[in-house]
């Protein structure tokens, strides 16, 4: 698969269900990078890769509703991480989307996920012969940026009610795969593709790569 060409075997999930605590409740997926809401950034790399997309997020989805994309809450109450976001993802796109055969599943908070994630995972998974893949980059793993056969459905909800809720664990139990990016240049600057916008410096330094990667261009 070229670079930025759909798959249409893959549904894509935002996982945007956390509580955004450090960032005092703010929902993270909508504050501002470079002019739009950073969600924005997200789509525009996930959505060439990809057949549909549907937003994972809990309390009320009319805070979505300028996006044009449907929004599925966890069907686990509590919070439950993102092994629940997963669960949700893939029950909407056996429903929604019959004809995939995988989840594409990413952070909401990550504005610079590579641009050929999705073909790499499955190049990945395909080639160990695996339920599933999870990127890596700079000698760590990042299991929510993941591909999961839609088959792996039981296996969650089992999971779920042993009380597993990090991806992580889930995927280290299914021999997953992994693919290992390396960093992506941005205005210069080398940059992890999945940093992930988890605090207020970690938002100031988002809009300073945005501005600085415009101004490049």
């Amino acid at each position: 698969m070229r670079e930025s060409e759909s798959d249409h075997e893959v549904t894509g999930v935002l996982l945007a269900g956390g509580r955004s605590s450090r960032m005092g409740g703010r929902e993270k997926t909508l504050l501002d990078i470079g002019g739009r809401p950073m969600l924005m950034h997200v789509l525009a790399r996930l959505r060439p890769q990809v057949g549909r997309i549907v937003i994972n997020a809990n309390g009320d989805p009319a805070r979505f509703a300028g996006h044009c994309l449907p929004v599925v809450a966890d069907s686990i109450e509590g919070y439950a991480g993102p092994l629940a976001g997963l669960h949700a993802g893939i029950e909407w796109a056996r429903t929604e989307t019959p004809d995939a055969r995988y989840v594409a599943s990413v952070p909401s908070d990550s504005p610079f996920l590579p641009p050929d994630l999705v073909a790499r995972l499955k190049a990945a998974l395909l080639a160990k012969g695996a339920p599933c893949a999870i990127a890596a980059s700079g000698g760590a793993r990042h299991p929510v940026a993941g591909l999961w056969r839609v088959e792996l459905l039981p296996a969650i909800e089992q999971s779920l009610r042993n009380d597993m809720r990090a991806l992580h664990r889930f995927a280290d139990a299914h021999d997953c795969a992994v693919a290992t990016f390396g960093p992506e240049d941005i205005g210069g600057t080398a940059v992890d593709p999945f940093f992930n916008v988890n605090a207020p410096e970690d938002l100031e330094k988002a809009r300073n790569l945005c501005l600085a990667g415009a101004t490049r261009d």
